[in-house]
Parts: C-alpha cells; sequence; structure tokens
C-alpha cells in the first residue's frame, strides 16, 4: 500500500471525542532507514497530538488510527482507490475507540484490521469487483463523496 501520511502531516479527526484535527508524531512499527521520514497509510496506528480541539484532548500524546488519505493506492484486485481527505480516529492502546461515531467512510484495509473502528463507521469502501465499482461509483453522486473513487 501506498504510504500517504509521513510524520509531520496533519489529518481530519473523523470521530465524535471533540477533537478536530490531529497531527502526527511517529507511527507504529516503522524502523526505519537514514533520512526518510515515516509514513502511515490507512489501517496504521500513528501517535499524534490534538491541534485543535477540546482544551483536555490538547497537548497530549495519544494514539490514533488512519481511516482515510487522499493518496492513491492500489489494492491486489487493480482498483486505485483514494479518499477527499486524510482522516483518523482516537484509540486506546488496545485498538478502543475514544468516540462512538465515525463521520465519513473507512478504508476497508482499516476496517480489516480493526474491528471496533468498523462496527461504528457508517460506511466501509469494499469494492470487490467492477460492477460494484460502478454501483458505487453511482451511489457517490448522490452522498457528495464523489472524488473517493
Amino acid at each position: 500500500m501506498t504510504l500517504g501520511l509521513p510524520v509531520g502531516a496533519i489529518m481530519n479527526c473523523a470521530d465524535n471525542s471533540g477533537a478536530k484535527n490531529l497531527y502526527i508524531i511517529s507511527v507504529k512499527g516503522i524502523h526505519g532507514r537514514l533520512n526518510r521520514l515515516p509514513a502511515a497509510g490507512v489501517g496504521d496506528m500513528v501517535m499524534a497530538t490534538v491541534k485543535k480541539g477540546r482544551p483536555d484532548l490538547r497537548k497530549k500524546v495519544m494514539p490514533a488510527v488512519v481511516i482515510r488519505q487522499r493518496k492513491p493506492w492500489r489494492r491486489k484486485d487493480g482498483v486505485f482507490l483514494y479518499f477527499e481527505d486524510n482522516a483518523g480516529v482516537i484509540v486506546n492502546p488496545k485498538g478502543e475507540m475514544k468516540g462512538s461515531a465515525i463521520t465519513g467512510p473507512v478504508g476497508k484495509e482499516c476496517a480489516d484490521l480493526w474491528p471496533r473502528i468498523a462496527s461504528s463507521s457508517g460506511t466501509v469502501v469494499c469494492i470487490k469487483n467492477y460492477e460494484s465499482y460502478l454501483n458505487l461509483h453511482m451511489m457517490t453522486h448522490f452522498i457528495n463523496y464523489n472524488s473517493y473513487l
């Protein structure tokens, strides 16, 4: 998967925890290479801080999971997929969400890894074949998510 969120990126917070955006400090599980910034993709856990939001959430380092990215990536079936924004949700170290609801769609890569996030998401973007791709493309004209295909 193409990693679209390097350290230092700011992404929207897509849950109802009270945070508006998240600043990525580090990526879990990245060992690294000299002079290469660690980067995260959909489904990766990152350490983040809240830059805008409730005062009790700010100025603390907390884990978050990336649920959407703008950088296109290729799935094994050949479909290229991207979302209209970068977004994540705040979780605890076990993967349980701090908020109770998610706004917008969630990538299948994230839903497969994090069942608690999948259960509280409204839409999981899962394209199995070209026919379901066309159906999803037609649906997006009605829900104003034209650019996540």
